[in-house]
């Protein structure tokens, strides 16, 4: 897996994962297969709302336990492209409403790659010291992490 900054206000991860981009796709876009890999394990994730459409909403939750599930993605689709590109955002909730604590916009890209699909994922931050945040708060082992569940997932 690859990681990089490409600005200050920039983190990224990359990896090659080996499956079909229409399973890699499938795997971000159908609730019930991101609830298996979306947040670090032995987390869970709650699928709440995946509306694919720019201006729909995305909601997941995430729980320690299994039982008691708590926020964790409140945001907004801006770009879906199928099997290329999702793009959403924190700074706004679906319907296109104004988010009450704006924090990353991520870009999510997916590109046939010889073995599989070259997966990268792109947050963006407002300034340096939100992308500071963010990679304080764990970036790198925390989308890290996601990215190499999400490629076990769609490997088998």
């Amino acid at each position: 897996m690859t990681q990089s900054t490409t600005s200050s206000l920039d983190l990224t991860v990359s990896r090659i994962i080996k499956a079909p981009r229409a399973t890699v796709w499938a795997a971000w876009t159908t609730p019930s297969q991101l609830e298996q890999w979306w947040v670090p394990a032995p987390a869970s994730s709650r699928v709440v709302d995946l509306e694919l459409i720019p201006g729909g909403s995305f909601v997941t939750e995430i729980s320690d336990d299994g039982i008691e599930f708590g926020p964790h993605i409140d945001g907004c689709f801006l770009a879906v492209d199928a099997l290329e590109r999702l793009v959403f955002t924190t700074a706004l909730v679906g319907g296109w409403r104004p988010a009450t604590q704006p924090f990353v916009t991520a870009s999510i890209t997916f590109a046939d790659h010889p073995e599989g699909t070259e997966y990268t994922a792109l947050a963006m931050h407002k300034d340096a010291a939100d992308a500071a945040q963010h990679q304080d708060l764990g970036f790198y082992d925390g989308w890290g992490t996601v990215t190499r569940q999400l490629a076990e997932f769609t490997e088998r």
